[in-house]
Protein backbone atom coordinates (compact mmCIF):
# COMPACT_ATOMS: atom_id res chain seq x y z
CA UNK A 1 0.00 0.00 0.00
CA UNK A 2 1.53 3.67 -0.63
CA UNK A 3 2.25 5.50 1.87
CA UNK A 4 0.22 8.64 3.47
CA UNK A 5 2.98 10.62 1.47
CA UNK A 6 2.55 8.69 -1.78
CA UNK A 7 -1.28 9.64 -2.01
CA UNK A 8 -0.77 12.36 -3.12
CA UNK A 9 1.96 11.71 -5.99
CA UNK A 10 1.11 11.67 -9.66
CA UNK A 11 -0.80 8.97 -10.53
CA UNK A 12 -0.72 7.21 -14.00
CA UNK A 13 -3.59 5.93 -15.06
CA UNK A 14 -4.89 4.06 -18.35
CA UNK A 15 -8.03 2.13 -19.24
CA UNK A 16 -9.13 -0.28 -21.72
CA UNK A 17 -11.91 -2.56 -22.53
CA UNK A 18 -10.87 -6.01 -23.86
CA UNK A 19 -13.09 -8.67 -25.21
CA UNK A 20 -13.53 -11.21 -22.97
CA UNK A 21 -15.07 -11.98 -19.37
CA UNK A 22 -13.31 -11.17 -16.31
CA UNK A 23 -12.42 -14.13 -15.65
CA UNK A 24 -10.16 -15.01 -18.82
CA UNK A 25 -8.89 -11.25 -18.14
CA UNK A 26 -7.30 -12.16 -14.50
CA UNK A 27 -5.94 -15.34 -15.73
CA UNK A 28 -4.29 -14.11 -18.21
CA UNK A 29 -2.80 -11.36 -16.25
CA UNK A 30 -1.82 -14.00 -13.40
CA UNK A 31 -1.02 -17.36 -15.45
CA UNK A 32 2.89 -17.72 -16.49
CA UNK A 33 1.41 -19.69 -19.64
CA UNK A 34 -0.36 -16.74 -20.54
CA UNK A 35 2.34 -13.81 -19.48
CA UNK A 36 4.78 -15.21 -21.80
CA UNK A 37 2.37 -14.41 -24.57
CA UNK A 38 1.71 -10.94 -24.41
CA UNK A 39 3.40 -9.14 -21.45
CA UNK A 40 5.75 -6.20 -22.82
CA UNK A 41 6.88 -4.08 -25.95
CA UNK A 42 5.15 -5.22 -29.22
CA UNK A 43 7.83 -7.17 -30.49
CA UNK A 44 9.79 -8.08 -27.74
CA UNK A 45 9.96 -11.97 -26.63
CA UNK A 46 9.09 -12.64 -22.81
CA UNK A 47 10.62 -15.59 -20.64
CA UNK A 48 8.59 -16.15 -17.90
CA UNK A 49 11.76 -16.94 -14.89
CA UNK A 50 9.29 -16.93 -12.07
CA UNK A 51 5.95 -16.47 -11.12
CA UNK A 52 4.65 -16.81 -7.80
CA UNK A 53 1.11 -15.26 -7.49
CA UNK A 54 0.57 -14.52 -3.67
CA UNK A 55 1.10 -11.50 -1.27
CA UNK A 56 5.13 -11.18 -1.14
CA UNK A 57 5.50 -13.35 -4.13
CA UNK A 58 7.22 -12.92 -7.07
CA UNK A 59 6.54 -12.13 -10.77
CA UNK A 60 10.23 -12.10 -12.86
CA UNK A 61 10.82 -11.82 -16.50
CA UNK A 62 13.34 -11.39 -19.27
CA UNK A 63 12.10 -9.29 -22.17
CA UNK A 64 14.60 -9.80 -25.18
CA UNK A 65 14.30 -7.08 -27.90
CA UNK A 66 14.06 -7.98 -31.32
CA UNK A 67 18.10 -7.07 -31.80
CA UNK A 68 18.99 -9.34 -28.96
CA UNK A 69 19.35 -7.35 -26.22
CA UNK A 70 17.96 -8.71 -22.90
CA UNK A 71 15.58 -6.43 -19.88
CA UNK A 72 14.72 -7.79 -17.05
CA UNK A 73 11.43 -6.64 -15.15
CA UNK A 74 9.85 -7.78 -12.22
CA UNK A 75 6.54 -7.44 -9.65
CA UNK A 76 6.16 -7.85 -6.13
CA UNK A 77 2.51 -8.67 -5.36
CA UNK A 78 0.95 -6.85 -2.32
CA UNK A 79 -2.09 -8.00 -2.81
CA UNK A 80 -4.52 -10.07 -4.99
CA UNK A 81 -8.39 -10.11 -5.34
CA UNK A 82 -9.41 -12.69 -7.36
CA UNK A 83 -10.91 -12.05 -10.73
CA UNK A 84 -11.38 -8.06 -9.91
CA UNK A 85 -7.38 -6.58 -8.83
CA UNK A 86 -4.01 -7.35 -8.53
CA UNK A 87 -1.85 -5.27 -6.57
CA UNK A 88 2.50 -4.67 -7.02
CA UNK A 89 5.14 -2.75 -6.71
CA UNK A 90 7.00 -3.16 -9.87
CA UNK A 91 10.36 -2.06 -11.52
CA UNK A 92 13.20 -3.10 -13.66
CA UNK A 93 15.47 -6.10 -12.54
CA UNK A 94 18.98 -7.95 -13.09
CA UNK A 95 18.97 -10.97 -13.94
CA UNK A 96 18.58 -12.34 -10.56
CA UNK A 97 15.67 -10.05 -9.71
CA UNK A 98 17.31 -7.56 -7.65
CA UNK A 99 15.64 -3.88 -8.43
CA UNK A 100 18.21 -2.30 -10.80
CA UNK A 101 17.44 1.11 -12.35
CA UNK A 102 16.15 2.20 -15.75
CA UNK A 103 18.40 1.43 -18.27
CA UNK A 104 17.72 4.37 -20.40
CA UNK A 105 16.46 6.35 -17.67
CA UNK A 106 18.92 7.08 -14.30
CA UNK A 107 15.86 9.04 -12.74
CA UNK A 108 13.29 7.11 -13.16
CA UNK A 109 11.66 5.66 -9.79
CA UNK A 110 13.00 1.91 -8.83
CA UNK A 111 9.70 0.88 -7.79
CA UNK A 112 6.34 1.46 -8.60
CA UNK A 113 3.32 0.80 -6.73
CA UNK A 114 0.20 -0.20 -8.76
CA UNK A 115 -3.32 -1.33 -9.11
CA UNK A 116 -5.05 -3.07 -11.93
CA UNK A 117 -8.53 -3.61 -11.45
CA UNK A 118 -11.38 -5.65 -13.54
CA UNK A 119 -14.87 -4.40 -14.43
CA UNK A 120 -17.34 -7.24 -15.42
CA UNK A 121 -18.75 -5.82 -18.55
CA UNK A 122 -20.40 -8.81 -19.26
CA UNK A 123 -18.88 -10.36 -22.29
CA UNK A 124 -16.19 -7.60 -21.94
CA UNK A 125 -14.22 -6.37 -18.93
CA UNK A 126 -12.51 -2.98 -18.86
CA UNK A 127 -9.05 -3.21 -16.59
CA UNK A 128 -7.57 0.03 -15.72
CA UNK A 129 -4.12 0.39 -13.98
CA UNK A 130 -3.30 3.18 -11.75
CA UNK A 131 0.22 3.72 -10.81
CA UNK A 132 2.48 6.33 -9.13
CA UNK A 133 6.12 6.27 -7.79
CA UNK A 134 6.61 4.17 -5.01
CA UNK A 135 9.90 5.29 -2.22
CA UNK A 136 10.90 8.08 -4.94
CA UNK A 137 13.03 11.23 -4.51
CA UNK A 138 11.59 14.41 -6.07
CA UNK A 139 13.64 14.37 -9.34
CA UNK A 140 12.08 10.66 -9.79
CA UNK A 141 8.53 12.23 -9.52
CA UNK A 142 9.35 14.50 -11.59
CA UNK A 143 10.92 12.15 -14.18
CA UNK A 144 7.65 9.42 -13.42
CA UNK A 145 4.82 12.68 -13.79
CA UNK A 146 7.10 13.68 -17.50
CA UNK A 147 6.70 9.94 -18.64
CA UNK A 148 3.04 10.06 -18.74
CA UNK A 149 3.11 10.10 -22.16
CA UNK A 150 5.06 7.36 -23.21
CA UNK A 151 3.97 5.15 -20.29
CA UNK A 152 0.77 5.44 -22.10
CA UNK A 153 2.58 4.13 -25.34
CA UNK A 154 3.63 1.59 -23.89
CA UNK A 155 0.86 0.42 -22.00
CA UNK A 156 -1.13 0.60 -25.14
CA UNK A 157 1.06 -1.89 -27.20
CA UNK A 158 1.33 -4.53 -24.41
CA UNK A 159 -2.18 -4.45 -24.64
CA UNK A 160 -2.48 -4.38 -28.10
CA UNK A 161 -0.40 -7.60 -27.42
CA UNK A 162 -3.02 -8.47 -24.58
CA UNK A 163 -5.87 -7.95 -27.46
CA UNK A 164 -4.57 -9.99 -30.02
CA UNK A 165 -3.49 -13.32 -27.54
CA UNK A 166 -7.19 -13.24 -26.07
CA UNK A 167 -8.64 -13.69 -29.74
CA UNK A 168 -6.49 -16.69 -29.96
CA UNK A 169 -8.22 -18.15 -26.86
Amino acid sequence: MPTAAETDLPVFEISRVFDAPRRTVFQVFTQAEHMAHWWGPKGWALDVLQLDLRPGGLFHYKMTMPDGKAAFGRFVYEEIVPIESVTIVSGFADENANPIRHPMSPTWPLEMWSRMTLEDLGNQTRMTVRARPHNASAVEIQTFADGFGSMKQGFGGTWDNLEAYLKTL
